[in-house]
């Protein structure tokens, strides 16, 4: 163990003969011993930390501080919202009544968390415009694979066993031509025009009666709205195809317009970020799933169902003949939902039209204040996140990594860079409609100010960060060099 002490940095709290804490006896006596094969059992004792109580508590304690939160600065992250979680989120997926809950009790006692899953379903199906909802999905790309699922699960009931192609827009999230190859579908890569934007001359000799059906975010990746959206939806159903949409940057479009007018028929919500709940570092998340009418017999079991009686409602869960099977266990995420059934009550239906607006303005007044810094490869609107191709000045050698280093340094996050994969120094800068002006105003002058510095003293940019607890490092050698173990820390 190592720990920071008075701005000295001490590598090894372990001492020997140190004790913090004593494990309870086993009760269970020799009997496990008894049982283990004898090629399973230690040869000798675990060679684990000694170490005092208070030791180990401000060791995490410690630990914690350098992490860095939403609660402790600004994100201007890119494909990802990491937008601000309310505390009354919290509150109510912490609250007693649901988290004493067990999946398996009589449906009679689970009523109240019935309907929240219920009522979640018809609140997101009204926001998307859309049929219905399933919220069994752990993630977005558990929901992406789960919508292809569903897309393949139609042509397979109308024997259209050789529609196994998926079209991708090149400048596409990853998780789209992974989730089409995960289910087992061809993707078919679409070209970009010079504005961002789907290239419709390209797409229209790859339609065909082999295509399954096209995945887009609208905006997508680069923060441009697709303006030919209805086109190429009516293009792809002629085709006999289904449309895709991809709900990473649903962000900006809550409140102004839905997926599903546009001519989406299958959709995933990142729950987890759109409607605020903590996410990264591998979860929580879920990825509901959407349909137009005429799909929602093939979302997975099992489902939700109101009865309506003459003294009220009353929840079940069931399942369909023609569902395409299970995707999760029981109903999904259930905290996470909690959290975002409490962020759109809290919105109501007067503030959730505020989102998209107030995120896309956010990202405007960024893009437009640092346009005379840094490479702007695409001019005119953008939605909720913009891409800069590194700094406008590149005279000195100073590159996207460099300038996203500097930032920690400043106090920032780093944004997402080198993605997209259609600019060389990609820097994606995606301000949520949380974010003050204020802070938007700090951010830009830190950008500004590392501008400068870049062509004033290039060497420092290059050898960022500086003040943080672990210096610059050798990307590559920490991936694949990772020291995880504590013996292997002592040597």
């Amino acid at each position: 163990m190592n720990n920071t002490y008075y701005g000295k940095l001490i590598f090894e709290l372990s001492k020997e003969g140190r004790q913090g804490y004593s494990l309870p006896k086993n009760e269970l006596g020799d009997y496990c011993m008894e049982n283990l094969p004898a090629n399973l059992m230690r040869g000798k004792a675990p060679a684990l930390p000694q170490v005092d109580e208070l030791t180990v508590v401000r060791h995490y304690t410690n630990m914690s501080n350098n992490n860095f939160g939403v609660d402790t600065g600004f994100y201007p992250l890119g494909s990802c919202t990491m937008k601000y979680n309310p505390k009354i989120n919290e509150e109510m997926a912490a609250h007693h009544a649901f988290t004493c809950l067990h999946p398996l009790q009589d449906i009679d006692t689970v009523q109240g968390a019935l309907e929240v899953y219920y009522s979640l379903q018809q609140t997101l199906a009204e926001l998307a415009g859309l049929k219905e909802f399933t919220l069994n999905p752990f993630a977005g790309a558990h929901g992406e694979l789960t919508g292809l699922m569903v897309m393949r699960s139609y042509h397979l009931s109308r024997h259209d066993e050789q529609r196994t192609k998926v079209i991708v827009p090149d400048s596409a999230h990853g998780t789209n031509p992974a989730s089409a190859a995960v289910c087992g579908l061809d993707v078919v890569v679409v070209k970009s025009r010079p504005d961002g934007t789907v290239d419709v001359d390209d797409l229209r000799p790859l339609l065909d009666d082999t295509v399954a059906g096209m995945m887009m975010t609208n905006p997508n990746t680069l923060g441009i709205f697709e303006h030919n959206i209805a086109e190429i939806a009516k293009l792809v159903h002629d085709a006999g195809g289904l449309m895709y949409y991809d709900g990473a940057n649903l962000n900006p479009m809550l409140g102004v317009c839905r997926p599903g007018d546009l001519g989406f028929d299958i959709m995933h919500i990142n729950l987890h970020k759109t409607f605020s709940t903590p996410h990264g570092g591998g979860g929580p998340g879920s990825g509901p799933v959407g349909v137009r009418q005429g799909l929602e017999q093939f979302l997975p079991n099992p489902r939700v169902i109101r009865h309506d009686e003459e003294d009220g409602h009353y929840y079940t869960i069931g399942e369909s003949d023609n569902s395409l099977g299970y995707v999760s266990g029981f109903l999904g995420n259930f905290a996470v939902m909690m959290r975002a059934y409490t962020y759109l009550l809290t919105l109501g239906r007067e503030n959730v039209k505020w989102v998209g607006p107030l995120a896309t303005l956010n990202a405007n007044y960024v893009k437009e204040s640092l346009k005379d810094c840094y490479e702007l490869p695409l001019t005119g609107v953008c939605k909720h996140e913009f891409v800069f191709d590194g700094l406008k000045d590149k005279s000195t050698g100073v590159t996207t990594l460099d300038v996203a280093k500097r930032l920690l340094d400043y106090g920032f996050h780093a944004p997402t860079i080198y993605f997209p994969l259609l600019f060389h120094e990609a820097m994606m800068i995606e301000p949520t409609e949380n974010e003050s002006k204020e802070t938007l105003d700090s951010f830009i002058e830190v950008m500004r100010t590392i501008a400068r510095e870049a062509h004033e003293q290039p060497d420092m940019v290059k050898s960022a960060p500086h003040n943080t607890p672990v210096r610059r490092l050798d990307d590559t050698k920490a991936a694949l060099d990772q020291i995880v173990t504590y013996r292997e820390l002592n040597g």
